[in-house]
């Protein structure tokens, strides 16, 4: 008898420790994306913008072999990121009227192609600024409790994984391409711009409910098909310049992450540095099983974007997984597919 009361003891007491586990262990629900092409899934196709991908090639190993305004042959990094952690496929762009608020209570996507931290940038090509992006993200609350209730959608929105990827466009299209920004600031002062606004938005999407952000730092920039092509007077090398930036770029936003996760105590924050894997792939290309990284499968793998993709070109490639990179400035879905493994063990060990 005396046995009998011992085991019930023990099973009560593994039951209570097992229900404090549950209770205690982190979930993630949903994955609600912000940042530019490199996450957009569709956005841009329903905004005034030349900057769009809703027409082939682009799509063509996306499943069902559709456009769906990726800038990819097929997925991005934050679709593998949702299907890492059991939550869907693909997560769909915010302004796509396929879906409806159903479709976006397990992820969303509000990031838009040619956008960046700078309110400049987004006016190049007349896209949507990083702050409209928080727009849709406060309108898509409002829907949220209104569909699944307030209590419901205050646990989504504060257990979702937050994926947050920008930066290349302010340097690229914006500051080495027009003079004011650089009339304004130096190279190193700029990066600390950024870095400021990247910081204020972290806290503007914090007081909004977000609590567990991984935010992506700067790829070689300067080994993009486009900038290799343009790069005349260094052989059509790397642009290490370029490179250099975005690495010190990287150091001051992990910085920055590290000191607000002290200021902000609820914050559970995540730097996802993909220079070196990206660089990894580009100099060691046949080690992941490319067989080309200086030129993308797109056309003749030089200035190639967008509606310069072209189907009907016939240098376009037949196979895109030869290739690191699918168009002049974006890498194909192998790319983003082994990125973004290298990267998901440690987004499920910090969030899961």
């Amino acid at each position: 008898m005396k046995l009998i009361c011992i085991f019930i003891a023990l099973l009560i007491l593994i039951t209570q420790i097992s229900m404090v586990v549950c209770k205690t262990r982190n979930h993630v629900p949903a994955v609600i994306v912000f940042g530019d092409s490199s996450v957009d899934s569709g956005n841009n196709n329903k905004i005034a913008t030349l900057l769009k991908s809703n027409f082939k090639p682009y799509g063509r190993d996306f499943e069902g072999g559709r456009p769906t305004g990726r800038f990819c042959n097929g997925r991005v990094p934050s679709d593998f990121i949702a299907e890492a952690f059991g939550i869907k496929k693909n997560i769909p762009a915010y302004l796509d009227p396929a879906y409806t608020i159903d479709d976006f209570v397990t992820g969303v996507c509000f990031a838009s192609a040619g956008t960046g931290y700078d309110n400049a940038t987004s006016d190049v090509l007349n896209v949507i600024p990083l702050w409209k992006e928080v727009e849709y993200f406060k309108e898509y609350q409002e829907k949220l409790r209104v569909h699944v209730g307030k209590e419901k959608a205050n646990y989504i929105i504060s257990e979702a994984l937050y994926l947050i990827s920008l930066g290349t466009n302010d340097f690229l299209e914006n500051y080495y391409i027009f003079p004011t920004r650089q009339f304004h600031f130096t190279e190193s002062q700029y990066q600390d711009f950024l870095v400021d606004i990247a910081e204020n938005f972290v806290k503007k999407i914090y007081s909004l409910g977000a609590r567990k952000l991984s935010i992506t730092g700067l790829i070689p920039m300067g080994c993009l098909p486009l900038e290799r092509a343009i790069n005349i007077f260094g052989d059509h090398d790397c642009n290490e310049k370029y490179n250099n930036v975005a690495k010190q770029f990287n150091v001051k936003l992990e910085n920055m992450i590290s000191k607000i996760s002290k200021e902000l105590p609820q914050l559970k924050a995540l730097s996802a540095n993909p220079y070196h894997i990206f660089n990894d792939i580009i100099t060691r290309p046949s080690f992941y099983g490319f067989e080309e990284a200086e030129k993308a499968c797109c056309s003749t793998g030089t200035f190639e974007m967008s509606y310069l993709c072209s189907d009907k070109n016939p240098l376009t490639c037949k196979d895109a997984n030869k290739y690191v990179f699918w168009d002049a400035f974006h890498p194909s879905e192998k790319t983003n597919r082994i990125a973004s493994n290298h990267l998901i063990p440690k987004l499920l060990a910090t969030f899961r």
